[in-house]
């Protein structure tokens, strides 16, 4: 299966390299630069400091920001998806402030939490919260209401109930929304970095373009993408290894 994917991801990367080289070619610009000398540029950077510094910096924050969503949006998910109480009068806050763009409060977080990392893991949070959340209680809501009167007659108290049956049956949802929120942090990454930051991908890909290196800002791009597929990855390994439960049939 492992060996299927990567074959699958080889041929993937070779069209999209295939198509960039044809695109590169009919274009005939330096704004898109022809695939191989981005891919030698890519390479000659692992031997710069600079460039992992950049990486580490924008690896923290995204991960940053996904954990503190996750350890927020995932308990409250779970409690608002359990005692539908407690929802109804929770929902209408969470149908007010989930369509509202997150990014327009940038300048109020900037102020509160300063320039450096935590500004950006705050507003990655706040962004990945509400996928999270709804996602995780529309899961816990989907329980049907036998497996609760059946687990309630075996004597299984409140906290065996989350533990094995509330948790395993959102499981899913959760990892879902987490493959999700990492395209939405890498995006909202890129943006707060290239407004003000002193290290990231972000910033480095706004200083190649600033200086007209297009090669260089191609090579910041491919190294974001893959910060984003492999953390894609990552989750769908974890759903594998932790919901072996799918597949049993």
């Amino acid at each position: 299966m492992f060996n299927t994917k990567l074959f699958l991801y080889l041929i993937s990367f070779i069209a999209l390299f295939a198509l960039w080289q044809i695109l590169s070619f009919l274009i005939g610009s330096e704004v898109l630069p022809p695939t191989i000398p981005v891919i030698s540029a890519f390479f000659a950077e692992f031997s710069e400091s600079d460039f992992w510094q950049n990486t580490y910096s924008s690896l923290f924050r995204i991960l940053g920001g996904l954990g503190l969503a996750f350890i927020t949006a995932v308990p409250l998910g779970l409690i608002l998806g359990s005692f539908p109480k407690l929802d109804r009068w929770f929902s209408p806050i969470i149908y007010i402030s989930y369509p509202i763009p997150k990014i327009i409060f940038l300048p109020v977080i900037l102020l509160l939490f300063g320039l450096g990392d935590l500004s950006k893991i705050v507003l990655i949070a706040i962004i990945v919260f509400f996928q999270l959340l709804i996602t995780t209680r529309d899961s816990a809501r989907l329980i049907d209401n036998t497996v609760k009167y059946s687990f309630k007659s075996l004597g299984g108290s409140k906290i065996q109930f989350f533990n094995h049956v509330v948790w395993p049956a959102t499981l899913p949802g959760i990892y879902t929304s987490l493959r999700i929120g990492t395209g939405t942090a890498v995006a909202v990454l890129f943006f707060v970095e290239s407004i003000n930051a002193r290290s990231g991908l972000g910033m480095y890909i706004i200083d190649a373009w600033g200086r007209a290196d297009y090669i260089s800002m191609f090579v910041g791009m491919l190294a974001l993408s893959l910060i984003g597929i492999l953390l894609y990855e990552l989750f769908d390994l974890l759903e594998k290894f932790s919901c072996k439960w799918k597949n049993v049939v």
